[in-house]
């Protein structure tokens, strides 16, 4: 900052202040300040009556909850536009009536209610709570700096304070982070929009919607990046100083994300799992919901969400129960004793595990072989195919094994239990104690 700039600015700092003294001991303050009281009286009344008319139609919005949210965060601070559009009234009418200069009081009031209406409104609808602070301490400065008259002080200020590396002002910074700020936040509600679009989509695959969403995101978020650069007239050249050293250490840094970035690229590409999925990785047993781009969200049966890098899914064995079709075939093994006829004994369970609710017997009907003679029992092993396998495989188990046991109740057929005879080769004293237990 040089001497001549910064003497400026204390100049009009001191002409405010002596100004605003002279203008806070005018009997026109009075006036101004009777006006503001009436605005601000008229807008509480207002906001009220309108308010109960605008919710009822506000109530009627479904499935645009974005929508909702922008519209519930201004119609909470509707008395504020109300004393803003009051105020901006009053300013035309002293204006035409020939009060142009005194009548600062009433403008400086229409700004900061319309901004705090913005701000606070926008701050309401920012979901990151950091990034909403941000907002607001930024656009305060600017309002106030805008009030005060100094915002060409304040640019030039930040003009000639330059990186030296980088030949880059703190203007070109501000600026740059605002707009690219801006920018960013855009694409990100522009991609949600498509996104959610896309995922509405019944002609395309489960993998193939997931792809478009994240191309459609990623591209947006880029071609605002450099839209923001272009319009800044930002020199790109000037960041190849440090771009090789930075490139280099994210290089390093970020080999496992972007490793499962271009994972997750595949697996939408090859459509070797989507969500929906069933599958079986080392222990975990679940089905996919969600396909991210560092990561899978698997849920198991017991409730738990397992978070899996995309790299797992391509290095290791995956059991994809349903990928080709939804049918998935299960074995139930049981014995009966041998006074049983094996015929009757298939008919009764294949008809018992036909009847039960999950197993699809109209896919392939169930089907049950003999397999061996046991040592206490004729051994069967019973077949049927389910298509469901994210409802779980254990409990449909337990269904056919009941199922079969009350109709082999019913029938007098019986599960025999294993039996073991003990031969003795020497002889073997039975003695009685004196308490009358033998030993």
């Amino acid at each position: 900052m040089n001497e001549q700039t910064f003497s400026q600015l204390v100049e009009k700092a001191r002409a405010f202040y002596e100004i605003s003294l002279a203008y806070l001991s005018s009997p026109e303050i009075l006036f101004q300040l009777g006006i503001v009281v009436v605005a601000v009286v008229a807008a509480w009344f207002l906001s009220r009556f309108v308010e109960k008319k605008i919710e009822g139609l506000v109530r009627r919005i479904r499935g645009m909850p974005g929508l909702l949210r922008v519209i519930v965060a201004f119609l909470r601070r509707l008395q504020w536009f109300f004393i803003a559009l009051l105020l901006g009234v009053a300013y035309v009418a002293t204006h035409i009536a020939g009060w142009p200069e005194s009548n600062y009081l009433i403008y400086a009031l229409m700004i900061l209610s319309a901004a705090w209406l913005v701000i606070s409104a926008v701050s309401r609808i920012i979901r990151q709570r950091t990034f909403a602070k941000l907002f607001a301490i930024v656009a305060w400065v600017y309002v106030a700096a805008k009030l005060l008259g100094v915002t060409d002080d304040i640019q030039a200020i930040l003009e000639d304070a330059t990186i030296p590396v980088l030949e880059i002002s703190l203007w070109q910074v501000v600026t740059a982070l605002i707009a690219a700020g801006i920018l960013l936040w855009v694409a990100l509600k522009l991609g949600n929009i498509l996104d959610s679009r896309i995922q509405k989509t019944d002609d395309l695959t489960p993998s193939l919607r997931v792809l478009l969403g994240k191309i459609t995101r990623i591209s947006l978020m880029v071609f605002a990046v450099f839209i923001g650069m272009q319009l800044l007239n930002i020199n790109l050249t000037a960041l190849t100083v440090l771009s090789g050293a930075v490139g280099v250490g994210i290089g390093f840094g970020l080999q496992k994300v972007v490793s499962n970035f271009i994972s997750g690229i595949i697996i939408l590409l090859d459509q070797s799992i989507k969500p929906g999925d069933t599958i079986t990785l080392d222990d975990t047993f679940g089905w996919i919901r969600e396909l991210r781009a560092r990561f899978v969200s698997v849920v198991t049966r017991d409730g738990r969400e397992y978070l899996i890098p995309n790299e797992d899914f391509i290095t290791t064995q995956v059991v994809n129960w349903s990928f080709s079709d939804k049918y998935v075939r299960l074995d139930v093994p049981f014995g009966v004793s041998y006074e049983s006829d094996p015929h009757e004994v298939i008919r009764l369970a294949t008809t018992a595990a036909a009847e039960v609710e999950r197993v699809d017997a109209r896919y392939k009907p169930p089907v049950c072989w003999m397999t061996d003679f046991g040592d206490s029992s004729i051994n069967f092993l019973l077949r049927f195919w389910i298509d469901d396998p994210q409802r779980g495989m254990t409990n449909i188990r337990g269904t056919v094994l009941l199922a079969l046991w009350d109709t082999f109740k019913e029938h007098g057929i019986n599960i025999p239990f294993p039996h073991r005879e003990v031969i003795m080769r020497t002889p073997v004293t039975v003695e009685r104690g004196k308490g009358g237990d033998t030993t």
